[in-house]
């Protein structure tokens, strides 16, 4: 089975050594404000111009599965899909790679680093996960 938080931590290691601007946003943002719930994807908001090193560093993690680019609210939200299978279990993990347009400019500039169990993250403010709930 995929440990979600294990994965999170794997992920913002990577993008923070390989450099990629990232905010962590979604279910697992909610927990890391203290609000847990059910989530089986890990969401991610990023500029346009890293989603190439995002994607690339991603794959070096086993994410190697990409699906179609997704648009929501008339463009507002962008989505980039790629998922792993776990060999094991067989598991799928998702990560979504919401990119920044001109609705979500806003809530990208006000991301903040958070502590949490396995160290500084970058999320998206409660006030732009409120935001982006919105826009869906």
């Amino acid at each position: 089975m995929i440990d979600l938080y294990q994965q999170l931590g794997a992920i913002t290691r990577a993008f923070e050594k390989a450099g990629v601007e990232y905010a962590l946003c979604g279910g697992l943002a909610m927990a890391i404000y203290g609000f847990p719930r059910a989530t089986i994807d890990i969401d991610f908001l990023l500029p346009d111009e890293g989603l190439s090193a995002a994607r690339r560093t991603a794959a070096l993690l086993g994410y190697t599965l990409p699906a179609s680019p997704m648009n929501f609210a008339k463009g507002k939200i962008r989505i980039e899909r790629v998922s792993k299978v776990d060999p094991d279990s067989h598991d799928v993990l998702t990560l979504d790679l919401l990119l920044v347009t001109p609705a979500t400019v806003k809530i990208w500039a006000d991301r903040r680093r958070a502590t949490w169990e396995m160290g500084e993250i970058w999320v998206v403010s409660r006030s732009g996960l409120i935001e982006l709930k919105k826009l869906r």
